[in-house]
């Protein structure tokens, strides 16, 4: 009986925000799996541990959740004016493919400390002590993003006092711009508003007519009303996510939205791109209690917002969620605007299933459009492992 013997690949696990996921420079890949292809994707989901039926990904590095079913795939940038160019792959659990179709914002944090370590960066522009900033290109959206990540004694410095929502421990703040998030990526102003309307109606059958807001900033997303769907906004994960029938109402509302968007033709398409779009309900600020029993008071929010990843709600919040959040929330008269208590702002502060985020944006009117020039929140990251990621070589 023959056997392949396992390869092993340098790689880095680490955390970014509220998820986790491996992380690869493009020049330790094997030669097959450093152009885009079916022989990378069975690399990375080898990788990961999937497709798994049992849901578990235990033969691999996968936690099992669409928060820690993720790689990071980074290179040096060709492009002017970046540092490093970033390539996100959101990894199916129980199914065999890799969406490439949208961002990680919490793993957005991570890239500028590893491109650092890993030698993506140039060591000469590395201070003693101070805080250096990473352009990168986020090759999967083609936009720019800006790390500002501090740096300790000439390394990048991951622990401090910095607390997140949704993470256990402290650790060292690294503040993320996310620029022009409604750009096209090649300079052009893009559609924020893909239908050209703040608020449309959608209407999804066998679930209803309503109102929804649709946004192309950060991350394609929609949002709708939580009492417009029968929820409060106050929902933790096992009140969706143990729920099949909401589930498949929220794929549905899904699958019509990303329709309206113009990203796909037909709802059978959707299941094919579950990274994106995403969905999202929002309420009007009230008092709750986190998932880790903290208590969150009605004057400690502007609003509530609930989100969904891959099917199920998230434990807290997608980055790149967060920054359509910020840029609804910055253009009067979107649902999450009014959610909010409607008028102008530049930033809010929002109650998740863990907690609490406060982001950041800015929005003008002009050319017939709305326009945001860029999202800004914090995050945190550190490396939780580092060596080799071994998978059987037959997997390529």
């Amino acid at each position: 009986m023959t056997h392949s013997p396992q390869i092993r690949i340098p790689a880095t696990y680490m955390r970014g925000g509220t998820s986790k996921g491996v992380f690869f420079r493009l020049q330790d890949l094997p030669a097959a799996a450093q152009a885009p292809g079916p022989t990378r994707d069975r690399l990375l989901l080898r990788v990961i541990g999937s497709p798994d039926p049992y849901g578990k990904q235990i033969d691999g590095m996968g936690g099992a959740s669409s928060s820690t079913s993720k790689v990071v795939i980074l290179s040096r940038s060709m492009r002017p004016d970046h540092d490093v160019d970033y390539l996100f792959g959101q990894v199916s659990i129980d199914h065999p493919f890799v969406d490439w179709t949208g961002n990680c914002g919490n793993l957005s944090a991570a890239v500028g400390a590893f491109a650092i370590s890993s030698g993506l960066f140039d060591r000469w522009r590395i201070p003693q002590n101070g805080v250096v900033t990473v352009r990168i290109w986020q090759a999967n959206i083609r936009k720019t993003l800006i790390a500002h990540i501090p740096i300790t004694q000439g390394e990048v410095q991951e622990t401090g006092g910095f607390e997140l929502d949704g993470v256990t421990f402290p650790a060292a703040e690294v503040q993320l711009e996310f620029l022009d998030p409604a750009e096209d990526g090649d300079g052009e102003d893009g559609a924020m508003f893909p239908t050209g309307h703040l608020i449309d109606p959608l209407d999804v059958p066998g679930v209803g007519r309503f109102p929804a807001t649709l946004i192309n900033a950060g991350i394609p997303t929609i949002f709708v009303n939580a009492a417009d769907i029968g929820y409060t906004g106050t929902e933790l994960q096992d009140a969706i996510n143990s729920d099949p029938a909401a589930l498949a109402r929220f794929e549905a509302i899904r699958a019509h939205g990303a329709i309206r968007m113009g990203l796909i033709d037909h709802v059978s398409e959707a299941a094919s791109r579950q990274h994106t779009p995403k969905i999202a309900f929002v309420a009007p600020p009230a008092s709750y209690t986190t998932s880790s029993g903290k208590p969150v008071a009605t004057s400690d929010i502007d609003l509530l917002v609930r989100a969904l990843s891959m099917g199920k709600l998230h434990h807290a919040m997608m980055g790149t969620a967060a920054v359509a959040i910020a840029a609804a929330a910055a253009v009067p008269g979107t649902l999450v605007n009014l959610a909010a208590g409607g008028g102008e702002r530049n930033s809010i502060r929002f109650g998740h299933p863990s907690g609490t985020l406060r982001v950041g944006a800015e929005a003008r009117y002009a050319r017939s459009r709305w326009q945001v020039a860029k999202a800004v929140m914090s995050r945190s990251a550190r490396v939780l492992m580092e060596g080799w990621v071994r998978i059987p070589g037959d997997a390529l």
